[in-house]
């Protein structure tokens, strides 16, 4: 470790000692990257996503109270739903013609049970392919939920759940896109061939399964925007931040507070998954069209040549801008924009910046290459140094 290296971890730990944290302070040194080391880094997330207040003797009695209110979340929709399903068969007596597996009734407590199924279905496929390059989601975690797997309890978990149910729910694809996803070539390297259907033992769970389980408690409490493609890859990066933490007391509890930290994130995304918003003013839409009107500010030539070949911003920005990159890039380098992207007071223009500056550092082979070869470009980018991205984008918001 470079002497730099350690001063700037030092630096940290100054920032974060304080009894009162100063965020303005804390920001400019994420700003350049937030070390692994110490377990700083997950730390400063759950700062920089307002989950944590900045007064630091609160933490203690606020963590316990929201960690509290998550697993009564699990209570109330994982295991009592479950154990409704699971007393079926072995006793009677709570199926009644008001709650019975076949009442019409839109509020019946099946209906919203078979309901649900067809969320989780989406969701547990999309979570069981979180970057297959990486064996980590595969992987067991260390802490389990003990609410759901104690072996006193046969309760549903959420897996067995999805193999046992017979519901084939027809689920809508909702990539609005129109555009096939290109995955990157790290992407496609499956590098630990494993079978994603392969059953640990008992009282243990993948931590996919953990990802499964914060997206399943979201879509609940969220009806109104529920489950959309894409919301995996969001919290994906978040969680393995927060499982691998160096500090095992906050690493115990990383279910709840990436659940915390990824409700928060998406109440300032969440326009982007909602497409009834698509074409107003907070929608992905104009987001979209953002970047085109900050290029063509930025890069006249550029800009000309991308609508002279009919390359609409929606075709490659879609997902950069919903996904914040992270189907981009490998998942070091995501976590390493998001480092700067959440200390960014503007977050979400900081973005808009990094996308400008990932086209205009690119910009030779645009303008050299045919429509099909712009769009291989664009849907498989290049450029894996990200430093090189960021400085450019900071180069361009410094010039605005």
């Amino acid at each position: 470790m470079s002497t730099a290296y350690r001063n700037r971890i030092q630096e940290f730990k100054v920032a974060l000692g304080g009894e009162n944290i100063n965020l303005k302070t804390l920001r400019e040194l994420c700003f350049n990257g937030i070390p692994f080391e110490g377990g700083i880094r997950a730390l400063c997330w759950k700062i920089l996503l307002n989950y944590l207040p900045l007064d630091q003797t609160l933490w203690e009695s606020f963590l316990k109270k929201q960690r509290e209110v998550y697993s009564q979340f699990l209570k109330e929709m994982i295991i009592q739903p479950g154990i409704a399903k699971a007393n079926l068969g072995l006793s009677r007596e709570d199926v009644t013609m008001e709650d019975h597996p076949l009442n019409p009734n839109p509020d019946s407590r099946w209906n919203t049970y078979f309901k649900d199924n067809e969320i989780l279905l989406q969701i547990d496929k999309d979570v069981r392919r979180l970057y297959p390059d990486m064996a980590f989601f595969q992987r067991p975690t260390e802490y389990p939920c003990q609410l759901i797997l104690d072996p006193q309890n046969d309760y549903e978990t959420l897996r067995r759940r999805v193999e046992q149910t017979t519901l084939k729910a027809q689920t809508v694809n909702r990539n609005r896109s129109g555009v096939t996803n290109v995955s990157s070539p790290g992407k496609a390297l499956n590098l630990y061939p494993s079978n994603e259907y392969e059953v640990l033992p008992n009282g243990s769970e993948a931590h996919w399964e953990v990802v499964e389980r914060i997206l399943f408690i979201y879509a609940k409490l969220n009806p109104g925007i529920a489950y959309v493609q894409g919301m995996n890859e969001i919290v994906g990066p978040i969680y393995y931040t927060f499982a691998t933490d160096p500090n095992s007391e906050w690493k115990e509890h990383a279910e709840a507070d990436t659940f915390f930290c990824f409700t928060n994130l998406m109440s300032e995304n969440r326009d982007n998954f909602i497409k009834s918003l698509d074409d107003s003013q907070c929608g992905i839409t104009y987001k979209m069209e953002s970047v085109y009107s900050m290029l063509k500010d930025k890069d006249l030539e550029l800009y000309l040549k991308l609508e002279e070949q009919n390359i609409k911003p929606q075709y490659f920005t879609f997902r950069w801008l919903t996904l914040l990159l992270s189907q981009e890039f490998l998942l070091p380098d995501v976590i390493r924009i998001w480092d700067t992207l959440f200390s960014d007071q503007d977050r979400f223009h900081f973005l808009i910046l990094v996308c400008c500056a990932m086209l205009i550092l690119i910009r030779d082979s645009l303008l050299a290459g045919d429509f099909t070869v712009n769009m291989r470009l664009l849907q498989d980018y290049p450029i894996s140094d990200v430093h090189t991205i960021l400085t450019k984008a900071k180069e361009l918001q410094d010039n605005s």
